[in-house]
């Protein structure tokens, strides 16, 4: 199945661990980005991401011979699409870098390949990509409209922790879901070569919403512990003790509430399900916005201290710290970062603040946030230091030791329950 390679559409988050995935059972892969910058590190061995034991695998991989990476899509017996599904507008998602990928797959095929979405899709994507290929390939038959293909596609969604990437590739159940059952079987093929969880086998719509499903429940779930939190700050109570004490019943386990939602699946995926049936995805859409209102929430909490401190209404002589940019703790993933919209809101908003960032993951500002007179990223200890605000948004192991001597004099507003 394997005789002409596989090749890696899309060398993030996703695509680039699953390529050290691969390699490790031996077998060849060519990468592929857009981002030359992306493809030069590669081949020079080097991993332009923060992830665990991933930077040693890629390099061991270029090493041996078994991962090249190039902005260009070569011939292969198997392609994975491991790109980028944001959404656009009122919400809707954005497919042009899957209709992308696929462009660059079409002129490749010559019959015989297996192409494989990884990439979290509103349903019926894997069924529009077969459509796609059928009008670039009018010469080659797809699934979708022919029982016996010359091409097979099928959906594997992803389902891994950052931070656990390197684990839970390998470990976690996956789900393969097929145009025709031959479909998914002939990707299960490929997954069975790495996965030591259990390959489950479905029809591609299937498998694209059991994804959005998995986070659209997690999204829930967080709202209600968002809301909760809101609910007993206005009661004077402890949400986190609360939880806490809740929890002890055996059927109850809550999650804790924080700044918002981030990341390119939770804040992401409930849209998608929201936008294929908009009429009936009430609970699903009412979370969404509820977590996406509590960034703000946040902001209004430091405009708060900095009343209470005497300071004027844009912030003028007020330094506050922004501890955390990614999306969650102890990785560099700043997509879809509630902590990075409020950092930029407050700078945004504050324009006579001193706002200090602190993201110990990275070395840079990301761009969003160049360019600001009264913004620039800092070290711990110097930017808690100086500051009269304090705002915890991220729980990295940095901020974790931080004591309640370091803070003393300080406004300090906790979004994740580390310094009760």
């Amino acid at each position: 199945m394997f005789h002409d390679g596989i090749a890696v559409i899309g060398l993030g988050y996703i695509g680039l661990p699953t390529c050290a995935a691969l390699t490790r059972q031996g077998l060849t892969l060519k990468g592929v980005d857009v981002n030359q910058h992306t493809v030069d590190e590669i081949n020079a061995g080097r991993v332009p991401i923060v992830e665990p034991d991933l930077d040693e695998a890629v390099e061991e991989a270029v090493a041996k011979g078994l991962l090249s990476a190039s902005t260009e899509t070569p011939q292969a017996s198997v392609y994975l699409i491991a790109v980028p599904t944001p959404f656009k507008g009122d919400h809707e998602p954005d497919l042009s870098y899957i209709r992308s990928a696929t462009e660059s797959i079409a002129p490749q095929l010559r019959g015989g390949e297996v192409v494989i979405l990884e990439s979290t899709s509103p349903p019926g994507t894997t069924l529009q990509i077969s459509q796609w290929l059928a009008e670039l390939r009018p010469d080659l038959r797809f699934p979708h409209e022919h029982d016996a293909p010359d091409v097979h596609l099928a959906h594997c969604p992803e389902r891994v922790l950052p931070g656990r990437i390197m684990v839970e590739i390998f470990s976690n159940d996956r789900v393969v879901g097929g145009l025709t059952p031959t479909c998914a079987e002939k990707a299960a093929e490929l997954y069975r070569t790495f996965v030591t969880g259990e390959i489950l086998l479905t029809d591609a719509t299937t498998a694209e919403m059991a994804k959005l499903t998995e986070n659209s429940f997690r999204d829930v779930n967080i709202a209600f512990a968002n809301e909760l939190a809101e609910i007993c700050e206005q009661l004077g109570m402890d949400v986190w003790e609360v939880i806490r004490l809740a929890n002890r019943h055996p059927r109850v386990n809550i999650l804790n509430p924080g700044p918002g939602v981030g990341g390119h699946c939770i804040a992401v995926d409930p849209w998608f399900i929201v936008a294929a049936a908009p009429e009936r995805a009430r609970l699903i859409r009412t979370a969404r916005e509820t977590n996406d209102a509590r960034p703000q929430t946040v902001i209004g909490k430091v405009t708060s201290a900095l009343a209470e401190l005497g300071k004027g209404p844009d912030g003028e002589g007020a330094t506050i710290a922004c501890l955390g940019l990614a999306f969650k703790a102890d990785i560099d993933d700043l997509r879809e970062s509630p902590a990075l919209h409020i950092t930029d809101q407050l700078s945004t908003q504050l324009p006579a603040a001193t706002v200090l960032a602190v993201e110990p993951h990275v070395t840079t500002l990301p761009k969003s946030l160049q360019g600001r007179a009264n913004l620039t990223l800092d070290e711990v200890s110097h930017a808690v230091q100086e500051a009269d605000v304090v705002l915890l948004l991220v729980d990295h192991q940095p901020f974790k030791r931080l004591t309640l001597g370091d803070l003393e004099g300080k406004k300090v507003i906790d979004t994740r329950g580390i310094w009760r």
